[in-house]
């Protein structure tokens, strides 16, 4: 059984690293104006493969550009790539259903989500790059990850030495983590979907300069138009349809979510200033996530949405995600662990708390 687990938390791994491979190939596509390099779905122009201009043409009055067409299709393919992954680590898991029933149901649950990723993918394009759905991409991607995370995590479990740190901690703290890391865990998500509004609707610049925006402490700013949550369909959004009052609006919401996500953080890091060392090791990193990504958020204000940094901006909130997610789930731990039986009660009491 050890060997088989090894082998499907080796493909986790991949499918972790694939992942976010997969959500930085779609900003970067995004980035290039790419999303609509090829104006069908699943193909590009009708093919399986880029085609030349000639029979570009045939098939769509759209003008061919290749490096756009060849960047929607690179991610594509990663996007399947994925997939194909999700369907080999449910046979692993069917195989290995007498030992474990409910691998395969993780699975199986993983399979849908990427599914459903790439039924996004398509509305993506067939809905003319609609900020709703780019926003809902985004997220879908995230969840995907967050999901291949956790199974990886849930599998560590059944490894004895995974429990051999000793950690400190009593059971008033770690109980009392949960409130605050359900809200923490709601600004960020929010966070990131501000963060997807903002950059589907092409509000990156909305707020030149920091801390000001457009040199104004409060700029002129409609939240209304900026959050119409339910625009026209169409003809298509690529650069945006918003007005700058608009854009100004969803920047500013974004940097304001941005504040409100570092008092939450600093929060819950010191409420658990006296959590057991695992616990705290994974809330010091998230704070220290969170300082670069306000770096990384500077660098992008300062010098005009820099391809690079936009990328890393994108990475940064991934690594958030897992890392905020994390510090919740070994807060419960030791419960996972007495219900697979691989560490003793006492223990688990003596490094988790009673």
């Amino acid at each position: 059984m050890e060997k088989s687990l090894s082998r499907i938390r080796g493909l986790l791994l991949l499918a972790i690293a694939l992942t976010l491979l997969v959500l930085l190939l779609g900003v970067a596509t995004r980035l290039l104006d790419a999303g609509l390099g090829c104006p069908d779905w699943p193909g590009c122009y009708g093919r399986l493969v880029v085609p030349d201009a000639e029979q570009a043409a045939q098939f769509s009055p759209q003008p061919l550009d290749p490096v756009k067409a060849w960047m929607e299709m690179v991610h594509r393919y990663a996007a399947t790539s994925l997939g194909v992954l999700a369907i080999i680590l449910l046979g692993f898991s069917l195989r290995m259903r007498s030992l474990n029933k409910s691998l395969w149901k993780y699975s199986a649950a993983l399979l849908t989500l990427v599914i459903a990723q790439g039924l996004f993918g398509m509305w993506t394009v067939t809905l003319k790059l609609w900020p709703v759905v780019v926003t809902g991409h985004l997220l879908g991607g995230l969840t995907c990850l967050i999901a291949f995370c956790g199974f990886y995590w849930r599998l560590c479990e059944l490894d004895p030495e995974s429990w051999n740190e000793p950690a400190v901690g009593d059971d008033k703290t770690r109980r009392s983590m949960n409130p605050l890391f359900w809200l923490t865990l709601v600004v960020l998500v929010g966070q990131i979907t501000l963060g997807g509004w903002t950059s589907s609707n092409y509000a990156g610049v909305g707020c030149i300069g920091f801390p000001q925006c457009n040199n104004e402490w409060w700029p002129e700013a409609n939240f209304r138009q900026g959050f119409h949550l339910s625009p026209e369909i169409g003809p298509d959004y690529l650069h945006g349809q918003l007005d700058a009052a608009a854009r100004t609006a969803i920047h500013l919401s974004h940097r304001m979510g941005a504040l409100l996500l570092g008092i939450t953080i600093v929060w819950l890091y010191w409420q658990q200033r006296d959590a057991n060392a695992r616990i705290k090791r994974s809330v010091t990193r998230l704070g220290m996530l969170y300082v670069i990504q306000l770096t990384v958020a500077y660098g992008l204000i300062s010098f005009s949405l820099p391809f690079l940094l936009a990328l890393l901006h994108t990475l940064m909130a991934a690594l958030l995600l897992i890392a905020l997610i994390h510090a919740g789930y070994q807060g419960l731990a030791w419960k996972r662990a007495v219900e697979l039986n691989k560490v003793p009660v006492v223990r688990l009491r003596r490094e988790y708390g009673n």
